[in-house]
């Protein structure tokens, strides 16, 4: 591709970014959950394979193109984290293992909390899903179902702000991600 031709708005793919993090996190988070029957979080595999995973790390990577280095590391690192996730959801590592896998995540979205800005959306949808990975980590460590389901519940939240951004970024509703200019609301 010649350096002169655009990617794409940057604006445009920070909030499909963000509308294909919240999806895979509501998939994945009500599967945790276990609150509808017969939905359990082994049926996100596939949304967290091509949207969480491989979509969000060709985002990140057009976000990079773009000048946007947060936007890249978050999607690129996240997408990473489903796709990587989604190829050992069936067991194939050990409980321990597992809950390292989270826990090392988790310290990635902490990084993106402390550095994200536009306040509730940026830091509110980077600390929940921290917090989500964190519980879900100790659950995996703990054999605990109980933390497992609040952590999806956590997810499950983290997601729905994160959809709620990207929805309000399209729609220009007054609470989106990044900050006002001129009158519009643009994603970050």
């Amino acid at each position: 591709m010649d350096n002169g031709v655009s990617a794409g708005s940057t604006a445009s793919t920070s909030t499909l970014g963000h509308m294909a993090l919240g999806l895979t996190l509501l998939a994945f988070g009500i599967g945790n959950t276990g609150i509808i029957d017969g939905v359990t979080v082994a049926n996100s595999v596939s949304l967290a394979t091509f949207i969480g995973g491989l979509a969000l790390f060709v985002l990140g990577i057009l976000e990079y193109r773009g000048g946007n280095g947060f936007n890249g590391t978050a999607f690129a690192g996240i997408g990473a984290f489903w796709f990587t996730w989604a190829n050992g959801a069936d067991g194939k590592v050990s409980a321990d293992a597992a809950g390292m896998f989270l826990v090392l995540f988790a310290m990635l979205a902490l990084s993106l909390t402390v550095a994200a800005a536009g306040g509730l959306f940026g830091q509110g949808v980077y600390g929940l899903f921290t917090l989500s990975l964190l519980l879900l980590a100790v659950g995996t460590f703990a054999e605990s179902d109980m933390l497992g389901k609040v952590g999806g519940w956590v997810a499950a939240l983290s997601g729905l702000l994160a959809w709620y951004g990207a929805t309000a970024a399209l729609a220009s509703w007054p609470m989106a991600f990044g900050k006002r200019s001129s009158g519009a609301v643009a994603a970050s």
